[in-house]
């Protein structure tokens, strides 16, 4: 007899409607029946419908006991099903069942679920960041639920994973503190003291909370290929336009039909694609840009979702590496392996698609009318942490010539003036009124709010940190003598705001405005009903130590 089926995830909410929810789960059998019970005696039910994951796989650096070699596609099935029929204010108990091709059942636990909240129903929404299986992920979010309980909502600002077509990395990394496991309660995260060992489940939450999320620069993948690691596909993006000359020039061989769809089948190949995101979640569709940026209404809040990101290149300078502001010496002359500096993903500037459609949006009834008004995106606007500069723009190449004209450098510039959030975006985020610019990606806790009060806030230390660069702690930059890379502060003009309740005091008993720490994790929560956005810290190296608020600020 063949072992009991079991999922591969428990459900979670994606998507509610003033009478609806969509319920997601995954399996690794297609299987032949799928359904949602709902109900207080679970009397109704709904089938699911199912497709298999297209580009999702495991190669030798995927931590399962398996080991696969050269990258293989896992076959993993996702089943949704729409919840209709529910009332406001009113959260209902729910199952999920899977039945294999042998008839055996795998049954999840009974959760609850509920529509979109009316306007003035009070919301705890949870804010989070840069999860990647970084090693305090399990312990911040079990912290989540034992200081706050169920939250209402989960917005996360991007970078879920590290690599995303790396199936174990969603659901079942051997280390325990895979994507889904840390968020439904089901991890087995260790952190180990000097003095104890505390294994963290992570938290039950998106079973029964809906999920928003944001694409970082960890959601795209790069080339396709199925002869070489993942991890290398992943740093392997290269802007459209590249992809397309190289289109142009063989377009005849490539598609001699002059078919669209193969057409742009080709062009998302040879560049980028955010495939597997868009096939784990569901989220708001919009003809501009799809599930990639997005707005949606959930109580009194209007949440505006923007994809702004970058690949990330290294800032280092040494000739041997592909980075930010340099290519590789030894590809000078070889313009496939260039890796053309700290391209942007998606277009953001005036007159661009996500532009006209922000525009939009902000002119919208939907955002004038909502209470609260927030922003969520990847990248920061304001930081102290690393990744704020270079800024936020596309590179200028720069290639210089030796006297016989041979390459001698290929370097990349990026004009501080033509950052294209500071410059173009947050004035139009200010004028529409937004409260709230919820962003992560430099794995720190540092807040900011604008003369106008628009506040800015990164909460993305979840697990591991990088810095705050300030004292002597300087950034990696270019030694151009140029205040287009900022070595200390903010970049950005906006001096960080000290934590209003127990910041941490550094050795001279100062008080810092920043959590930059690999041993305390940080989390924040939306309290619709006070109007505050509160900020707590926990330590991992004293387990038994309480949960501090450490920050609070109300919007305006």
């Amino acid at each position: 007899m063949s072992a009991q089926p079991r999922l591969l995830t428990d459900p979670f909410l994606q998507l509610p409607s003033e009478t609806s929810v969509w319920v997601v789960w995954f399996t690794e059998f297609a299987g032949i029946e799928h359904r949602v019970v709902y109900g207080a005696e679970l009397q109704r039910n709904v089938t699911a419908t199912s497709r298999v994951l297209t580009r999702v796989r495991e190669d030798h650096d995927s931590q399962l006991d398996e080991q696969y070699e050269p990258p293989t596609q896992r076959l993993i099935w996702r089943h949704e099903a729409e919840v209709n029929g529910l009332v406001a204010n009113t959260r209902i108990p729910y199952q999920v069942m899977s039945v294999r091709e042998d008839g055996a059942i795998a049954v999840s636990p009974i959760f609850t679920l509920s529509p979109q909240p009316l306007p003035g129903q009070p919301l705890q929404i949870l804010l989070t960041s840069d999860h990647q299986l970084k090693p305090m992920v399990a312990a911040n979010l079990q912290k989540v639920v034992e200081t706050v309980g169920q939250v209402d909502a989960v917005f996360l600002a991007g970078d879920l994973v590290n690599v995303p077509d790396r199936a174990s990395e969603w659901f079942d990394d051997r280390r325990g503190n895979a994507f889904f496991p840390v968020l439904q309660g089901r991890a087995h995260y260790k952190i180990t003291t000097e003095e104890t060992t505390t294994d963290y489940q992570g938290g039950a939450i998106i079973q029964s909370a809906p999920l928003y999320t944001a694409i970082g620069n960890h959601e795209v993948m790069g080339r396709f290929r199925m002869d070489t690691s993942l991890r290398e596909q992943f740093a392997d993006a290269v802007p459209r336009a590249v992809a397309e000359a190289a289109y142009r020039h063989q377009a005849d061989v490539i598609n001699p039909q002059h078919d669209p769809l193969l057409r742009d089948a080709w062009i998302k190949q040879q560049s980028f694609n955010t495939d597997t995101y868009e096939e784990i979640f569901t989220l708001p569709d919009n003809p501009s840009g799809g599930k990639r940026y997005y707005a949606v209404t959930f109580g009194d809040l209007r949440l505006v979702v923007l994809y702004a990101t970058t690949i990330w290149r290294s800032p280092s300078l040494d000739a041997n590496i592909r980075g930010r502001y340099r290519e590789r010496a030894q590809d000078f002359n070889n313009p496939d392996r260039w890796g053309y500096g700290h391209h942007l993903f998606e277009a953001i500037a005036p007159g661009s698609p996500q532009y006209q459609w922000l525009e939009r949006e902000l002119g919208s009834p939907e955002f004038q009318q909502a209470k609260y008004k927030v922003v969520m995106l990847h990248h920061p606007p304001h930081s102290l942490g690393t990744n704020s500069v270079p800024a936020y723009t596309d590179p200028v190449p720069v290639i210089e010539r030796d006297p016989s004209g041979a390459i001698a450098m290929i370097r990349y510039e990026y004009p501080k003036t033509a950052d294209y959030l500071i410059r173009d975006v947050m004035p139009l985020l200010e004028a529409a009124g937004t409260q709230l610019v919820f962003y992560g990606h430099s794995h720190i806790w540092n807040r900011f709010v604008s003369p106008g009060g628009m506040h800015f806030l990164e909460t993305s230390n979840v697990g591991n940190s990088y810095g705050a660069h300030v004292g002597n702690h300087p950034r990696p930059v270019p030694p151009r003598n140029s205040d287009d890379y900022v070595q200390f502060g903010n970049p950005n003009g906006l001096a960080p705001i000290v934590p209003t309740i127990a910041p941490l005091i550094n050795a001279t008993g100062q008080p810092l405005p920043y959590i930059a720490s690999n041993d305390i994790t940080v989390f924040s929560i939306l309290d619709t009903r006070r109007r505050t956005v509160s900020s707590y810290r926990f330590d991992t190296r004293t387990p038994d130590a309480n949960v501090v608020k450490f920050d609070e600020f109300a919007l305006k």
